[in-house]
């Protein structure tokens, strides 16, 4: 089996997220003028939690999704010292990739019981294989050499889609710009020496043209024929106008020349088609990024902008050998400490070469919806609120009269404290509940905190929680 080490990934995201030191995106952050594409990420701010699903051929040969046909000298793979048999062995791939136990419906109903309001579904990474019915080329999941071409579900991309809006879920694609299979990006003639194309499109624009009509194409696929769309997540950030390089991505974005694919023409297409669909350019400053999407990090403080985090419940996007998933625990707090800073969690997972998700991975999407469907009040519509987190501690509000206090207990503590601090500058008469318990409780009011009272039979009980949230309405 081709194995790339987990161990790039540190590599990859070493340069993802927030950007260089002190910054966070929403300095170059561009509010969108289209009301209704406003209205769409008002309502996606909400949702909070959504889901971002892998599958390809690095999902058959357990690899770290396409990077080993990244000819860059950080890429390892375990059993090849000849970077080309190891590219056409893994492009040949297509012809035994045969997911047969896929079901998007059972996907769909795990996705929704795990409490994630939004999926976003990879149609094409780097490696340019099409898990949906792309007329423009053959590398592609309905291919006939495909053996899985055959299934009446082989465009995988719209049965998914199909599956989740059938389950009240809001659905987004995503797409990677780069693409290391066409010849108008990686064109034979020349080797490729890096990620980026493997020509120089200054000397050739004709060839650097077809590939820009090539992605906008597949794009207008997407937006065209797989119902409605909520969010276009467009990967690759260094395909890009040459102009919009900064310090955060440099690392990435080593090619000198102007890679730009006239997102204008790509966003004004999709919206035509997609009225108000959210338009994501990851890392890419401009009117064409509507929320900021760091990588494996979280906001260290509180945002005025939209953002969101994706993050990975193992090791990998798509599915690795003997992962090591987050525990249900560790998902949960995760989401509570983005959303207290006003950001969503996406959370990447991915299943195997048949289609299946691992049974650890169902069980913490069921783990993470038992705790929502008891604590959705608390994180669902919720709006930051100062202190935002301290320690253990997090802060969501709803209105002005209604502040959660979700307190995280350490993986290896034993029982509740016998007394909860809890800032605010809520006054006067103040209901306190532990709404997942339906218990009331009582506390001494300060200046700016409350000193919550929890009853003894209770702490016990509640340290095995992932979290436990507070309730305080005036």
């Amino acid at each position: 089996m081709m194995k790339i080490r987990l161990s790039i990934l540190l590599l990859i995201f070493l340069v993802a997220g927030f950007g260089a030191k002190g910054q966070t995106g929403a300095e170059t952050y561009v509010w969108p003028k289209d009301a209704k594409v406003l209205e769409n990420l008002k309502k996606w701010q909400g949702e909070k939690f959504g889901l971002l699903i892998h599958l390809g051929l690095y999902s058959q040969l357990g690899t770290v999704e396409s990077w080993g046909l990244c000819p860059e000298d950080w890429v390892t793979r375990d059993g090849y010292d000849d970077y080309y048999k190891y590219a056409t062995d893994y492009r040949n791939t297509k012809k035994n990739f045969n997911p047969v136990n896929f079901d998007p419906e059972k996907w769909a109903r795990a996705f929704k019981g795990s409490g994630a309001k939004y999926v976003i579904y990879s149609t094409k990474h780097h490696d340019g294989f099409c898990l949906f019915d792309s007329k423009y080329t053959n590398f592609k999941v309905t291919d006939k050499d495909c053996p899985f071409s055959s299934n009446p579900k082989s465009n995988i991309a719209k049965e998914v889609f199909n599956a989740c809006r059938k389950e009240g879920l809001s659905v987004g694609a995503y797409f990677s710009k780069p693409d290391w299979t066409t010849p108008y990006f990686w064109w034979p003639n020349f080797p490729p020496k890096d990620r980026n194309p493997s020509y120089d499109i200054t000397k050739y624009p004709d060839r650097w043209k077809k590939y820009v009509e090539y992605t906008q194409n597949q794009l207008n696929e997407i937006v065209s024929d797989y119902g409605k769309l909520d969010i276009l997540w467009l990967d690759g950030c260094w395909v890009r106008p040459l102009s919009t390089i900064n310090k955060s991505v440099e690392e990435f974005c080593k090619y000198p020349y102007d890679m730009d694919i006239d997102m204008k023409k790509i966003a004004a297409n999709a919206r035509e088609k997609q009225p108000g669909m959210l338009i994501v350019d990851r890392w890419v400053p401009s009117e064409y990024e509507d929320y900021l999407t760091p990588e494996q990090k979280t906001s260290e403080k509180a945002l005025t902008v939209p953002w969101e985090s994706c993050i990975t419940m193992g090791g990998a996007w798509g599915w690795v050998p003997n992962d090591n998933y987050k525990s249900t625990r560790e998902l949960v707090q995760l989401l509570i400490k983005i959303v207290a800073k006003g950001g969503n969690l996406l959370l990447g997972v991915g299943p195997n070469g048949k289609g299946e998700f691992e049974p650890a991975l169902y069980d913490r999407l069921q783990g993470m919806g038992q705790w929502l469907s008891q604590n959705s009040n608390a994180i669902y519509e919720t709006v930051p609120v100062a202190p935002f987190q301290e320690g253990n501690i997090a802060y969501t509000a709803k209105g002005d009269n209604t502040v959660f206090a979700l307190y995280m207990p350490d993986k290896d503590e034993a029982k509740l404290p016998a007394f909860i601090t809890v800032k605010t500058t809520l006054k006067g008469r103040l209901k306190i509940t532990l709404p997942a318990y339906n218990q009331k409780l009582k506390a001494i009011q300060t200046e700016n905190t409350l000193q919550i009272s929890i009853p003894e039979s209770l702490r016990l009980k509640l340290v095995k929680d992932p979290a436990v949230v507070i309730q305080i309405t005036k």
